[in-house]
């Protein structure tokens, strides 16, 4: 394959990821103006409101954060939560291990930089022979684009419409983790541990315990850990499984 063809390649890897991921670009919009309205409400500057989105790159994070910060938290327990909140993104590296080691120093650094739940959604469940580093670059790039897009947008309009905290766009957030957990649910391990987080989540809130959310992770990852044993030994992992051959 010549210089020309090969470079034809990349862009057309580029832009197959850039369309895979476009749903979960287009649902995270409002969750992205959320974030750069929300940092401007309590009182950070356009630029530093900016640099949330563009350095730290995690929703779910960069919101607690920005309300801890709000709150005058102490730097340690900050960091310490946003680590919690965060530290899936540990499981999704190792998941991914096989794909991205084999890659140069810059490509592991980007491709990392760049993961979140979208791109593991689109990208982690690739075979290794699937699996294609420009795809996931332009997948990964183009999200990183568009939520910072939606975030000056939001700084923009934070400075411009006030309480836009109270238009419920807040629910974007659901509906993003929503549309990536659907997809997944094709084992019994995985429909027990949603059903388990689910569950679990509302309750703990409902009762106002502390670290609802990690305690809800927690027993998910353990009941389906429990359920996967049990299905293997069965055969009847699969939701549509038909047992033993």
């Amino acid at each position: 394959m010549d210089k020309t063809s090969s470079d034809i390649s990349r862009i057309s890897q580029i832009w197959r990821g850039a369309l895979a991921i476009a749903p979960l670009s287009l649902a995270v919009i409002p969750w992205g103006l959320l974030a750069g309205s929300y940092a401007i409400d309590i009182g950070l500057t356009p630029i530093e409101a900016q640099a949330l989105s563009a350095i730290l790159f995690a929703g779910a994070a960069q919101l607690v954060a920005t309300g801890m910060f709000d709150a005058n938290v102490g730097l340690w327990t900050m960091l310490l939560t946003t680590f919690f909140i965060t530290s899936r993104h540990f499981l999704y590296s190792m998941s991914m291990r096989e794909k991205i080691s084999p890659l140069s120093l810059k490509w592991r650094l980007s491709l990392g930089f760049l993961l979140t739940d979208e791109l593991f959604a689109v990208c982690g469940h690739q075979t290794q022979q699937a699996f294609n580093r420009w795809y996931a670059l332009g997948a990964g790039l183009s999200f990183y684009l568009v939520w910072n897009m939606a975030s000056f947008i939001g700084i923009i309009a934070g400075k411009q419409i006030p309480n836009l905290d109270e238009w419920g766009l807040e629910f974007a957030v659901a509906a993003t983790f929503i549309a990536i957990v659907i997809p997944t649910i094709k084992s019994w391990p995985v429909l027990t541990s949603v059903i388990v987080a689910l569950i679990s989540s509302v309750l703990l809130s409902y009762w106002k315990i502390e670290g609802s959310l990690i305690i809800a992770s927690l027993l998910a990852m353990v009941a389906g850990y429990l359920v996967e044993g049990k299905a293997k030994n069965s055969g009847t992992s699969h939701l549509h499984s038909e047992g033993k051959a």
